[in-house]
C-alpha cells in the first residue's frame, strides 16, 4: 500500500494503476483489494485517489473537481468561500464546464458542474498553486461573482438596487475581502455573456 504514497493527492486514472501494478498476476484484482482495504478511493469509474492515511496529505476537493469532469474550473459558492467573500462554509463543490451539466456523489463529497458557453469559459481564470505539488483551475473572484449571477435563473436583477441586495443580503458577499477587485474581467464577461443588463448593473454597483 505504501507505494501509493508517491501519487500524493492527484487523482489517478485506472489505466495508470493497471500499468503501476503490471507485475501482479491480476492488476485488476490488486486495485479492487486496495479499494476494499481503504488505501484507494474510487471517485468514479476509471478514476481513483489515494486515501489520506497513505498519502499523509489532505485531499483537495478542488483538484478532484478538475479531474472528475473536465474541462472545468471551480467557481460559484465554492470559489467565493475559498476567497473569504461569503461567511458560509460550502460543502458542495461547484464548478463550471462547457460540457453538459452533471453531478457526482463520491466518498469524499458531492460535486456539481454547471454548463456555460466556450466564449464565457476562458475569461477570468487562474491556477491556484499548492506548493510544488499541484494546482487547480478556478475562477477569479470577479468571475465567480459573474457566474453566480448567470447561474441564478429564478432571480430578477433589473436594477443596481436589485443587484446590491442580491449580492450583499442574499449572498452576503464581502467585496472588501478581495482588493483590488478587477472590473475589467466583468467587462469581458459583459461582452460575451447572457444577462447583459444584470452584468451592466453589476459594473455600475461596483463603480458607485
Amino acid at each position: 500500500m505504501r507505494e501509493l504514497k508517491q501519487f500524493g493527492v492527484i487523482p489517478i486514472a485506472y489505466d495508470t494503476l493497471v500499468h503501476f501494478y503490471a507485475h501482479y498476476k491480476s492488476p485488476k484484482d490488486k486495485i479492487a483489494d486496495l479499494v476494499k482495504d481503504g488505501a484507494l478511493i474510487r471517485l468514479k469509474r476509471g478514476l481513483y485517489v489515494v486515501a489520506t492515511s497513505i498519502s499523509e496529505q489532505k485531499l483537495s476537493k478542488e483538484l478532484v473537481a478538475n479531474h472528475l469532469y473536465g474541462l472545468s474550473y471551480v467557481s460559484l459558492e465554492t470559489a467565493l468561500s475559498y476567497y473569504g467573500m461569503i461567511p458560509e462554509r460550502v460543502h458542495l463543490t461547484r464548478s463550471i464546464t462547457t460540457k453538459r451539466a452533471k453531478q457526482f456523489s463520491t466518498p469524499i463529497g458531492s460535486f456539481d458542474f454547471l454548463t456555460m458557453p466556450e466564449s464565457w469559459f476562458s475569461i477570468g481564470l487562474r491556477f491556484e498553486q499548492v506548493g510544488e505539488s499541484y494546482a487547480w483551475l478556478m475562477a477569479s473572484p470577479e468571475k465567480a461573482v459573474c457566474d453566480m449571477i448567470l447561474a441564478s435563473h429564478s432571480v430578477r436583477l433589473q436594477s443596481v438596487k436589485a443587484i446590491s441586495e442580491f449580492l450583499t443580503k442574499d449572498l452576503r458577499i464581502d467585496f472588501s475581502a478581495v482588493k483590488p477587485f478587477d472590473k475589467k474581467i466583468i467587462s469581458q464577461c459583459l461582452k460575451v455573456g447572457r444577462k447583459k443588463n444584470e452584468l451592466m448593473h453589476l459594473l455600475k454597483y461596483l463603480s458607485s
